[in-house]
């Protein structure tokens, strides 16, 4: 099969517009989370991540959503200053996210072409067309293992032989709908998160946006390459994770064995860690019975809250710029091991030499997904 490299890539979030910028915030201990008081989404006040949406982009002439705003904003910027021809029809567009344009049932009335305008195709197709995509795009909505799950959908096209090149997005917009079901969890906490942290109380939302661009041309063969990935199911519980963090475990293993690699062989885990009492337990679970729980570990919802769709392309574009930078990134708020399986939580920014990054990744449903970067 071809190897799978990575071209470019985009991260369009509160804290910046280019990865660049992100990385670069990330490294100062900035964060995108404030404490809101926003009676459109909320009753009371909460911290997230959040745009101000009156400073994104808006693209008139295409009645775009602030979903597809974003979408755009960040695949214009992965797409500047390289050579690809979105019309060729060896390039495949991909669109990442959990919820898409389901906001519009909280502004707009009842419409007989509102169920067509919320459909995520409908924003897949105003999105390519926007750039001239020939191919149907694919979407990819799977929970909070989308952006992963997306990535491996890219990389597996292209190996196929299918096509050459994949333009993957990802995005989600917080609202009402959105914060209002993670509160009937009593998951949200009433702090800024705290990954795998003792006194961790659940989850902070975060919006963004994320754009990955992958192709088996040998003229990128000097850039990061996909190794593989995998995904599995629990099959325990609609919104609860596995008890035991065996599938979680399979899919690392998966990924790995399809790398013709072992745990020895990874130099940094970009963990989900969602700070969710069962999740970040299950999850260090996982890492441990793969073998992992000394490899430096971080997750970045911290800085980022937990952006749904876009997370996994996000968190795994933060962890390629690890890579390159060969600096291993905090976790922020992360202060005392509060998981029964201790794993190797990074507490502060450390240089270090990378050569591979695991990305690891749950969500409701008992999906789980893994996929493998390396120099």
């Amino acid at each position: 099969m071809p190897a799978v490299y990575l071209v470019s890539d985009n991260i369009y979030s509160p804290i910046g517009t280019t990865t660049a910028q992100n990385f670069e915030r990330i490294k100062q201990g900035g964060s995108g989370i404030q404490q809101h008081n926003k009676l459109a989404l909320s009753n009371g006040p909460f911290y997230a991540s959040l745009f101000n949406h009156d400073e994104v982009k808006n693209h008139n002439s295409l009645n775009c959503s602030i979903f597809e705003d974003l979408l755009i904003e960040s695949i214009e910027q992965s797409l500047s200053g390289i050579e690809l021809d979105v019309t060729d029809d060896k390039t495949i567009f991909i669109v990442s996210s959990t919820k898409g344009n389901i906001g519009l049932l909280e502004t707009n009335g009842s419409d007989p072409d509102l169920e067509e305008r919320i459909a995520m195709h409908t924003s897949a197709k105003l999105v390519a067309g926007h750039f001239g995509f020939v191919n149907q795009p694919l979407v990819v909505s799977n929970a909070c293992i989308s952006g992963i799950m997306a990535i491996l959908a890219g990389a597996r096209l292209i190996q196929s032989g299918r096509y050459e090149n994949a333009v993957i997005a990802g995005a989600d917009v917080i609202t009402k709908f959105i914060l209002s079901g993670f509160q009937s969890f009593q998951a949200i906490s009433a702090e800024p998160c705290k990954p795998f942290d003792e006194n961790r109380t659940g989850i902070t939302l975060g919006e963004g946006a994320a754009t990955m661009v992958l192709s088996s041309n040998s003229k990128y063969a000097d850039r990061i390459k996909v190794l593989g990935g995998a995904v599995s199911n629990d099959a325990n519980h609609i919104s609860a994770p596995s008890r035991t963090g065996e599938e979680l475990c399979g899919a690392i293993k998966r990924t790995l064995s399809m790398a013709g690699l072992v745990s020895e062989d990874i130099d940094l885990l970009s963990a989900h860690g969602t700070a969710t009492s069962y999740n970040d337990e299950m999850e260090a679970k996982a890492i441990t019975l793969a073998g992992l729980s000394l490899v430096p570990a971080n997750s970045l919802k911290g800085y980022y809250g937990h952006t749904l769709g876009a997370a996994g392309l996000i968190e795994s574009i933060v962890s390629i710029q690890s890579l390159k930078q060969n600096l291993i990134l905090p976790t922020l708020g992360f202060e005392k091991m509060g998981v029964s399986n201790p794993i190797n939580v990074c507490t502060a920014l450390t240089p270090k030499r990378l050569k591979t990054c695991l990305k690891t990744a749950s969500g409701f449903g008992g999906c789980n997904a893994a996929v493998l970067f390396s120099k």
